[in-house]
C-alpha cells in the first residue's frame, strides 16, 4: 500500500498555513492543491474526457450512489472498472454516497446499520452500509474511496451533530475493516458541524485509524462563509500532517483559496459545470453572466489570458448560443470554468513555490470585487 500511494510535502508558505505538495496514485501524481471537477455518473456533464484533460485536471470524482443504480456496479466492474469504463487515466476518486442520502432525505431512513433509501429514478427500495459502499466502490475501481459518513443539515442542535458525529466514527471503523483492495487508497471523512470540540474528537479518533487520506465533510450545507472558514481553521490542526487534506463540496474560487490558506489541500464541487451550464463564467474579474444584453455585441472572449475554447470565440457568440438554446453554449462555458479553476490553482502551487501565497489570494479577492469592467 505504501508503495502505491504517497504524500509528498515540498513546501509550506511563510505567510499562511498554504501547502505544496503531490499524492502519489496507481494512475497518476496529483499535485497538490488541486481541484477535482465532478463526474457524478461517470461524466463530467458535456465534457469527453480529452477536453476534460485539457482544461488542465488530474482528478475526477464520481459517485457510488448515482453509479450503484446507473448502470449498477457490476457492469462497471466487468466492464475493466471506472478508469476504463469512461476512458479517464488519470486519478479518480468517489465519494460514498453519504451526502447524496442526506440531499434526498425525504427518501431516506438512517439507522445505526446504515441507510434505507427508495432510488430517485425508480422508487425502488435499496440498503446501503458502510461495508456494502466500500464493496461498491471496489468494484469501481478509482484510486480513492471515501468512508461512508453520516451528513446533517446546517444549523443543527448539538444533540443531532454528537449523534451523526459518534454515527460516523463508528461507520468508519467498519468502513476500515470492510477495505480489502490494497491499490485503492480510502479516506476517512471529519464530522461535527460547527461544534469545533467535536470536529476535534472527530478528527483525532480517524487519524488513530490511521487511513491514506482525511476530509472535512459537512460543511457547505446551509452555514455563511465565515463560519465555514473559521470551522476549517479550528480542525485542521487535528488531522494529520502528513496525509492529503480534503474539503469536500467547496465551493467558490474564494472558498477555496481561503482553504488553502488554511492547509486544505483538495478539493471537488458542481459549481464550474452547473454554472456553466446556466450561462455563468467565472473570470478574473467576479461572475460575467452571459444572458445580459450588455454582451449581444462584444467581440471580446471570456478572458484574454485563457487558453480554453471558449475563449476563442467572443462573448457575443456565447451568449448567442445560450439565447438560441444551442447545445455548444453549456459546453464551452462549463469547459472555460473548469479551466479556470485550474489555472487557479496552477496559480496558488506557483505563489506557495515563491512564499507568495497570501498576497496572490488577496490579488484575486480585489479583481472579484472589482467587477466586469466595460
Amino acid at each position: 500500500m505504501q508503495d502505491l500511494f504517497c504524500y509528498k510535502l515540498s513546501r509550506k508558505d511563510g505567510g499562511c498555513q498554504a501547502r505544496r505538495g503531490v499524492f502519489v496514485t496507481p494512475h497518476a501524481e496529483v499535485q497538490l492543491p488541486t481541484f477535482m471537477p465532478v463526474g457524478t455518473k461517470g461524466s463530467v456533464k458535456g465534457v469527453e474526457v480529452g477536453l476534460l484533460e485539457e482544461t488542465g485536471s488530474q482528478i475526477v470524482l464520481g459517485n457510488t450512489y448515482h453509479l450503484m443504480l446507473q448502470p449498477g456496479e457490476d457492469v462497471v466492474r466487468d466492464l475493466g472498472g471506472l478508469h476504463r469504463f469512461c476512458g479517464w487515466n488519470k486519478a479518480m476518486l468517489t465519494d460514498s454516497g453519504g451526502f447524496q442520502l442526506f440531499s434526498l432525505a425525504q427518501l431516506t431512513k438512517i439507522t445505526e446499520e446504515g441507510a434505507v433509501f427508495r432510488s430517485h429514478i425508480d422508487g425502488r427500495k435499496i440498503a446501503l452500509t458502510p461495508e456494502r459502499s466500500v464493496a461498491i466502490q471496489e468494484s469501481l475501481g478509482a484510486d480513492i474511496a471515501m468512508v461512508f459518513d453520516h451528513v446533517i443539515a446546517l444549523p443543527n442542535s448539538r444533540a443531532n451533530i454528537l449523534d451523526a458525529t459518534e454515527r460516523t466514527l463508528r461507520w468508519a471503523a467498519r468502513c476500515k475493516k470492510a477495505h480489502a483492495r490494497e491499490d485503492q487508497a480510502q479516506f476517512a471523512i471529519v464530522q461535527g458541524g460547527l461544534e469545533y470540540d467535536l470536529r476535534k474528537r472527530c478528527a483525532e479518533e480517524l487519524a488513530a485509524l490511521d487511513f491514506q487520506g482525511y476530509a472535512i465533510g459537512g460543511l457547505s450545507v446551509g452555514e455563511e462563509p465565515p463560519e465555514m472558514y473559521d470551522c476549517i481553521e479550528a480542525t485542521i490542526p487535528y488531522m494529520p500532517d502528513d496525509k492529503p487534506r480534503y474539503l469536500m463540496g467547496v465551493g467558490t474560487p474564494r472558498d477555496l483559496l481561503e482553504g488553502i490558506a488554511r492547509g486544505v489541500d483538495m478539493f471537488d464541487c458542481v459549481m464550474p459545470s452547473r454554472n456553466g451550464r446556466n450561462a455563468m463564467a467565472f473570470t478574473d474579474y467576479g461572475p460575467m453572466r452571459l444572458r445580459n444584453a450588455r454582451y449581444e455585441r462584444d467581440e471580446r472572449p471570456l478572458e484574454e489570458n485563457c487558453p480554453c475554447p471558449a475563449c476563442r470565440r467572443s462573448r457575443a457568440y456565447i451568449r448567442h448560443l445560450f439565447i438560441a438554446e444551442e447545445m455548444l453554449g453549456p459546453i464551452l462555458l462549463t469547459i472555460h470554468n473548469i479551466t479556470y479553476y485550474q489555472r487557479l490553482m496552477d496559480g496558488a502551487r506557483k505563489a506557495i513555490e515563491q512564499d507568495r501565497f497570501v498576497e496572490f489570494r488577496n490579488e484575486k479577492i480585489d479583481g472579484w470585487a472589482r467587477g466586469i469592467p466595460d
